[in-house]
C-alpha cells in the first residue's frame, strides 16, 4: 500500500469498525446510520482490504457507485454531506494505489471544492477530511516532482492535523507524525531540485558557448539542457520562466530541424501546457494546442494527440483550477 491516509497508522480506527459491504444504496445506508469518524474508518477498512488483496479496481468501482449515490444524497443533512466528501476522498486515495493520478487529482479536486462551500468550518469532520486530502494531494505532487506544491499541501496538513492531535491524540497524533516526515522528505527533493536547477542552468551557459564555437552536435545538447530547465521550472510552479525556456528551446530547435518533428511537437505542448497556468496566455495556449492538434494529426503520433486533447478537455472544464488556488480558500 502506498503511503496515503488509507494506511491504518495514518489515523487510528474506531475500536468496532462495522463491515462495510452490499450495493452501493445499502452502503450509503450503512454509512449514514454511523457517527462520521465511524463511517469514515468503515471507508478506509474497505479500501483498504480491497487493495490488500488486490482489488484496488473493485473497490473504486464500488466507491464510484456509492459516489453517485451519495451525490444525489448530499444535501439531506450535514452528516450527508460529509459522508459525500469522505466518499470523494477516499476514491482519491483509490486512484493514487493504482497510479490513475490524473483521476486522483479530479476527484481531490472535487473534494476541496466540497469542502470549500463552507471555508470557515472548524469541526472535527470537516478539518479531519482537509487534511487527509491535502495530505494525498502533496503524495501526487511528489509523485510529479511538483515540490513546492507538495511542500504547500503538507504545511496546512500539518496544521490541521496539529489542531486535531491536541483534542484527540490517539486518533490524530500518529497523522501529524506521518505529515511531518512527509514534509521533511519533501523539503530535501525540493532542495536538491533547485541544487539540479543550478546545474542544468551551468551545462545551458556551456552549450551555448559551444554552439557560439560551432561545435558539432552541440546545438541538440543544448535544446536538451534548455528543456529540462523548462520542465524542472514547471514543475516548480515557476510556469513564467518555464514559458519561457520552452520558447528558448523551441527557437533553437528550430535550427537544426526545419519541419514539425516529434520533439518540436513535444516542446509545443509542454509550452502550451505551461501557458495555461497564466491566466494571462490562456487564450495564446489554447489556440497554440488547437493548432497541435492538427499538427499532431499530420505526422501520425497518436499519443501525443491523445495528450494534447486531455490538455484541452482540462482546460475547458476548469474543475482542476482549485488546486492552485484552495490555499487563498481555507484560512490559515
Amino acid at each position: 500500500m502506498k503511503s496515503t491516509s488509507l494506511e491504518p497508522v495514518f489515523a487510528s480506527p474506531s475500536p468496532a469498525v462495522a463491515p462495510l459491504g452490499g450495493s452501493a444504496p445499502e452502503m450509503a445506508a450503512t454509512l449514514i446510520s454511523l457517527s462520521f469518524n465511524d463511517a469514515l474508518d468503515a471507508l478506509r477498512a474497505r479500501a483498504a482490504a480491497e487493495i490488500t488483496s488486490g482489488n484496488t479496481p473493485s473497490a473504486i468501482a464500488a466507491m464510484t457507485a456509492l459516489d453517485e449515490v451519495m451525490t444525489s444524497r448530499a444535501d439531506e443533512s450535514a452528516h450527508t454531506f460529509n459522508l459525500h466528501s469522505a466518499v470523494k476522498h477516499v476514491l482519491t486515495a483509490l486512484h493514487i494505489e493504482v497510479e490513475e493520478y490524473d483521476s486522483a487529482m479530479t476527484t481531490a479536486a472535487a473534494t476541496l471544492s466540497l469542502l470549500a462551500a463552507t471555508p470557515r468550518r472548524k469541526d472535527e469532520p470537516f478539518m479531519a477530511l482537509l487534511a487527509a486530502q491535502l495530505y494525498d494531494l502533496a503524495f501526487i505532487h511528489n509523485e510529479r516532482k511538483e515540490y513546492r506544491q507538495a511542500e504547500r499541501n503538507l504545511e496546512k496538513s500539518m496544521r490541521v492535523l496539529e489542531r486535531l492531535a491536541r483534542t484527540n491524540p490517539g486518533r490524530y497524533g500518529s497523522a501529524h507524525i506521518m505529515a511531518l516526515n512527509a514534509a521533511t522528505v519533501v523539503y530535501r527533493s525540493r532542495e536538491q531540485q533547485n541544487q539540479l536547477l543550478e546545474q542544468y542552468q551551468a551545462s545551458t551557459n556551456t552549450y551555448l558557448r559551444m554552439v557560439n564555437a560551432g561545435v558539432g552536435d552541440a546545438t541538440v545538447r543544448l535544446v536538451d539542457s534548455i528543456a529540462t530547465e523548462g520542465e524542472t521550472l514547471a514543475r516548480m510552479g515557476r510556469y513564467r520562466e518555464a514559458v519561457q525556456y520552452y520558447v528558448r528551446a523551441i527557437k533553437y530547435l528550430t535550427r537544426i530541424e526545419e519541419t514539425m518533428s516529434l520533439r518540436q511537437l513535444n516542446l509545443s505542448i509542454a509550452l502550451g501546457d505551461a501557458m495555461l497556468h497564466l491566466e494571462a496566455m490562456r487564450d495564446k495556449a489554447i489556440h497554440l494546442l488547437n493548432t497541435l492538434l492538427h499538427k499532431a494529426t499530420r505526422i501520425n503520433a497518436e499519443a501525443e494527440h491523445r495528450r494534447i486533447v486531455d490538455i484541452l478537455a482540462s482546460s475547458r472544464s476548469r474543475d482542476l483550477d482549485i488546486l492552485g488556488f484552495w490555499h487563498k480558500i481555507f484560512p490559515k
